[in-house]
């Protein structure tokens, strides 16, 4: 079951803006991700049916992650992480490459999570008594 973190009516309040049409599926596929690669890391305490924070200041914290996970894929236009794939290309004698690379080995691909969204896991009231970030040991 896909847990969804965020409501299009929390990213409107998030981003001060007007979400787009497909804005649920954005909100699923960023929870799906963050789940995958944040989340999961984390102990809080959860309901057991759904799985979701039950400790309303936790909830926040993870809609706010979702929100800012999405801004920031619809402000980069790459929510796939394709943008980060391709090395040097050269034209004529104008060579361009990703920043601090010469040689466009360093280009690195694949999708990354959001400052933004790692900043929502880190305001002060989310006490380590409610959220343990990169405490689950497997």
């Amino acid at each position: 079951m896909t847990r969804i973190y965020a409501t299009a009516e929390q990213y409107e309040a998030y981003t001060g803006i007007t979400p787009p049409l497909d804005i649920e599926a954005r909100l699923v596929r960023a929870s799906r991700f963050l789940d995958s690669t944040l989340f999961r890391l984390c102990a809080y305490t959860a309901d057991a049916g759904t799985g979701l924070p039950t400790d309303t200041v936790v909830a926040e914290a993870f809609a706010a992650a979702v929100c800012a996970q999405v801004q920031w894929w619809e402000e980069t236009a790459d929510e796939l992480g394709t943008a980060g794939q391709w090395g040097t290309v050269k034209i004529g004698s104008v060579s361009l490459g990703p920043p601090g690379s010469s040689s466009g080995s360093g280009a690195g691909g694949g999708r990354s999570v959001a400052a933004a969204a790692l900043e929502a896991l880190q305001q002060p009231d989310l006490t380590p008594d409610r959220l343990r970030v990169g405490a689950v040991v497997w």
